[in-house]
Order: structure tokens, then sequence, then C-alpha cells
């Protein structure tokens, strides 16, 4: 009787505790968001994310950044805009005035990036493309020190874009204009077109057949029934 006794004081013991710990009150579920949109404002702050540990975040892109990517994928539906190769590079020096034609030429330009970039690679990454603006600068500014002379050539480029090139215009000359003039035209070709120079369509390309009984070249049809149907004519009774 006495162990039976101990296992009820026991069993009265743990079902308290249990009461104990179910009895906390509820957080509202608005709490429980702001809770997670201040941990996530604080992982963002720390260079982290809800991905894990060490997880990079979207950043600002500076302006010269902002310039090699756009420099970095153009013309190439495929790039990244992480690695720029050598044809864009030339075009970027070029397109931002870094080529002077003097103290900076586009040999000069291919060279730097031979330099820079890696043996097994035919691109240039963002610390390299800044690596190959400061032996630029340092050339194209001799008289400044090296990092004035980088800070102009930055100034250069921050915020530019590829320029595009206009149309190509076609050029009016007499052997076009003769080839194109319908009036000019002989034969078969003649008959693909009105007196306006407006083409006609499948009529100009295929023989149509009249089957209005009229023979070929008669210049007066239509004439016989405006005579005998003339307007205002009574019938002779």
């Amino acid at each position: 009787m006495a162990d039976h006794k101990d296992n009820i004081d026991d069993f009265k013991v743990q079902t308290a505790k249990h009461l104990n710990h179910s009895s906390a009150p509820l957080r509202p579920h608005s709490e429980h968001s702001k809770d997670r949109a201040s941990k996530r404002l604080s992982t963002e702050s720390n260079g982290t994310s809800d991905g894990g540990v060490g997880s990079s975040t979207p950043v600002e892109l500076t302006a010269l950044e902002e310039s090699f990517r756009r420099f970095a994928i153009h013309g190439d539906t495929r790039a990244t805009g992480k690695e720029m190769h050598g044809k864009n590079w030339s075009k970027l020096c070029k397109d931002c005035g870094v080529i002077d034609g003097k103290n900076i030429t586009l040999t000069d330009v291919d060279i730097v990036f031979s330099k820079v970039k890696k043996k097994s690679c035919r691109t240039i990454t963002f610390d390299e493309f800044k690596a190959a603006l400061g032996e630029l600068a340092r050339k194209k500014y001799k008289e400044k020190s090296g990092d004035d002379a980088e800070a102009e050539v930055f100034k250069l480029i921050e915020g530019k874009a590829p320029v595009i090139a206009g149309v190509t215009r076609a050029v009016a000359s007499p052997t076009v204009s003769r080839l194109t003039d319908t009036s000019k035209f002989t034969g078969s070709h003649k008959e693909r077109f009105d007196e306006t120079g407006r083409g006609k369509g499948k009529a100009g390309r295929v023989d149509v057949v009249d089957t209005s009984g009229y023979v070929s070249g008669y210049k007066h049809r239509g004439t016989y029934e405006k005579k005998v149907n003339k307007p205002g004519e009574g019938r002779p009774v």
C-alpha cells in the first residue's frame, strides 16, 4: 500500500510540472513575424543570410564596376558580366577616351591585357581590370602620382556604356537609281509594275486569261453597253 501511495504522489508531481509548462501564454503570430524580420535584417547587416553563415548578400555596385559589367556583356548574350574578353576591353578603352593615340595606343591596351590576365584564360576579372587600368594610368598621366593617375582614369570610365554605331545609310548612286527605276524596265519586268511604279502583285507575275470575249488590244471595250443603255432615253412605242 505504501508503494502504491508513493506512485500516486509521483504521478501528481509530474502532472503539475506538465501543466506549468503548458500554461505558458502563446505569443501572437505578429510577434513571430517581427522576430523573423529582425533576424533577417540583422543577418543581412552582418553579411550573412538564412542560407548559411558567411553567404553573400546583394550589395550596391560602384560606378566603375557597373561600367565594367556593361562592357563585359556587350555583344555576348551568354556573358555574365563578371569577366571581360579582349575585344570588349579594347572597346572600353576606346569609347571612354583612355586611348589617346599619343601616350596610350591600341597596342599598349593589348599588351596590358595580356600582362594582367592568367595564362590559361582569355578574359579578365574585375580585380584584374583595375590592375590593368592602373598600368595604363601611370603611362597616361606620367606627371601625377599612382593613386591620382588611377583616379583620373576611373573618372573616364565611371558611368559609361558601350557606344553603339548608327545604322549604315544607303548611298545614292547612278547605278542604283537606274536599277531601281521601274519606268526603264523592259520585257516581262515591265509588266510587273504599273505607271506609278507600284507592283501589281500576282497579276504581274501570272498570265491572266481574259474571258470577256473581246479580242486582244481592243480599245473600245464597254462602249457598246454605254450606247445602248443611255440614261433618259425611252424605248420607242
